[in-house]
């Protein structure tokens, strides 16, 4: 029985083997360095809960994760120095983001004093914890929002005991049916079971109601300089639909926008005291536009599914989205390229390689990789032992270029960019070359242009005048040459309903003598053609024709009638003319439909 156990211990340590061995030898994989690996790290986080932030100072950068632990407990705030847990602080409610930013201009940035150091900003509920030393420092909260005036009453009546806790929950559960915002307590209310409403009733009918949001999203934006160690505000995305941008000192609310939908990504650029852009990505499937001065959204992007990241890359946006795609729009929200991906899209990261001035999108995928984006093009894959579910790229430790990952199974994974890695910029599918998409070197403006437009606009009532002067004597002699044509039967086809007829003609030969096939059809249902007749019209000294006329018999519907005669050309000064063909009916002088043949030169006369 032992050896049994054994030799299952033995396979399954050999299978683990094999599977790090295949994921060491992926080509993708070739251009990082591992340097550590823990799969019972136990941190079970999302990107927008790590950072990478030198937090005392010393020129050591520090790996800083909110943990969420098991989603009810243990959720803390994590620092990791290297690959070793370096402070640990409880977090009370569950985190929605993690943020370090400088709150004042202490100068020099040294360790020890409070102002020298960033503050890490840690978004839970509806409140905002800071830390600075690694120790609690401020705690804000949201501003309290409106209740409304119906529940309020409703709670005031149970807490003065004139009605009992189940019109209360029948007052509160028509309000909530017909769309009102209710508080969390008038919510937890309605989803107890009814023994317990009496017990829940009492113990907080005697608080005061209150209604507050919470922090869905959280970033950062430098105040007055760009500087990394400039002084920051926190922007805040709440379930209210408004965004809020915070000042660093005083944390007293700067300005509230107002957007149409809960925002959950949030991408700053910009400086608050001079001129700033928020790209916000809502949870209706759109994704909005904040400047400076407005107060609601502009420039609405909507997306074919909901939005699983959002990244800036220079003035353009790249959106992974839950259709399994990468799309890129510009900031007027125009789309430039959209990349079919192999699996669902987990989490994103930009990567920014100062040094080698290079900037690419990291796609975190279902299928254990994690994809590197160069614009449309990938440049590179890595292969992974688990799921990834949190990103980030930055300085770790001493090194720039550290690739932090968390898995969906509690795993910590590190890797550092070589410094010899090189990303080449290839498209997989085949199509048009990579030269296509290069923008083209337009000239500039001439003076010959510039004279033209000034003139375009001096003189354009009359230039618009003589246009449409034009164009109304086009369509005048094309209706007089089409009234012509109708009058002299010079159509092809017939136009009379009552005789549907089709003329065609070709003529064979070199010359002097030509064979003159014309081609006869009668295109109604079911009504055939009789008494008709052909002719031709010609110049008798240039041409002489066998047959003047033809009888034409019976024609039947949708069947082709050929009918043949030769053409003798009598002139020997290498000329040539045209020859009408008229199809006639007995007892009407207007021929039906008309053909024009033009005749071909004599190429025997020309020879001799």
């Amino acid at each position: 029985m032992s050896s049994e156990v054994d030799l299952r211990s033995q396979r399954a340590v050999m299978s683990q083997r094999e599977e790090t061995e295949d994921i060491k030898s992926h080509e993708g994989n070739s251009k990082w360095l591992n340097a550590y690996y823990d799969p019972m790290a136990s941190l079970y986080t999302l990107s927008q809960c790590m950072t990478l932030s030198d937090i005392n100072a010393d020129g050591d950068s520090k790996l800083v994760i909110a943990d969420l632990g098991t989603g009810t407990a243990q959720m803390k705030l994590k620092v990791y120095k290297g690959t070793s847990l370096m402070s640990e602080n409880t977090l009370i409610d569950l985190p929605t983001g993690v943020v370090t930013f400088y709150m004042d201009i202490t100068e020099p940035r040294t360790p020890g004093i409070c102002g020298g150091v960033p503050a890490i900003a840690v978004a839970s509920g509806p409140y905002m914890y800071i830390y600075k030393n690694l120790k609690p420092y401020f705690k804000f909260t949201l501003p309290s929002m409106e209740i409304n005036p119906v529940e309020s009453d409703l709670w005031n009546q149970v807490r003065d005991d004139k009605i009992d806790v189940m019109v209360l929950r029948e007052m509160l559960d028509g309000m909530r049916a017909e769309g009102t915002n209710l508080t969390v307590r008038s919510l937890k209310f309605c989803q107890l079971a009814q023994e317990d409403l009496e017990l829940f009733a009492n113990i907080h009918k005697h608080s005061p109601l209150k209604r507050q949001t919470v922090i869905t999203c959280l970033n950062t934006m430098k105040k007055s300089m760009a500087d990394d160690d400039a002084i920051s505000c926190l922007v805040l995305g709440t379930e209210s639909q408004q965004v809020y941008i915070l000042d660093p000192e005083a944390f007293t609310v700067l300005t509230t926008m107002t957007l149409p939908s809960v925002p959950v990504f949030l991408s700053v650029s910009g400086l608050y005291d001079v001129e700033f852009r928020l790209v916000v990505a809502c949870r209706n499937g759109n994704i909005y536009t904040l400047r400076r001065g407005a107060k609601t959204a502009k420039n609405c992007i909507e997306l074919n599914s909901q939005p699983v990241g959002l990244e800036r890359m220079g003035k353009n946006i790249v959106v992974g989205c839950m259709d399994e795609t990468l799309q890129c729009y510009t900031s007027k929200g125009k789309k430039l390229w959209l990349v079919k991906l192999p699996g669902s899209v987990t989490t994103m990261e930009v990567v920014d390689n100062k040094s080698k001035g290079f900037r690419a999108v990291l796609v975190a995928l279902s299928n254990c990789e994690v994809h590197m984006y160069k614009d449309k093009y990938l440049v590179n894959s890595i292969k992974t032992q688990d799921i990834v579910t949190g990103l980030k790229y930055g300085r770790f430790g001493r090194e720039d270029g550290t690739l932090i990952m968390t898995t969906k199974g509690g795993g910590l994974i590190v890797k550092i960019l070589k410094r010899t890695a090189q990303f080449e910029e290839k498209d997989p599918s085949a199509g048009p070359p990579a030269a296509q998409n290069i923008k083209l070197n337009v000239p500039k403006k001439t003076k010959l242009f510039v004279d033209q437009t000034m003139r375009e606009r001096e003189n354009a009532v009359t230039m618009h005048r003589m246009f449409q002067h034009d164009l109304y004597r086009l369509r005048l002699n094309t209706a007089r040459s089409y009234v012509k044509a109708l009058e002299n039967s010079l159509n092809p086809i017939s136009t009379n309903p009552a005789e549907p007829l089709k003329l065609s003609a070709q003529v064979q030969g070199i010359g002097p003598s030509f064979k003159l096939t014309v081609n006869l059809q009668n295109t109604s249902l079911n009504n055939p053609s009789m008494n008709l007749l052909i002719t031709f019209q010609y110049d008798d000294k240039l041409y002489a024709v066998q047959k003047t006329h033809i009888s034409v018999p019976m024609l039947v519907p949708g069947l082709n009638y050929a009918y043949e005669t030769f053409v003798e050309c009598l002139s020997d000064k290498g000329i040539s003319d045209t020859i009408k063909v008229f199809i006639l009916k007995q007892g009407r002088s207007v021929p039906i439909i008309t053909a024009v043949i033009a005749m071909p030169v004599s190429e025997t006369m020309v020879v001799v």
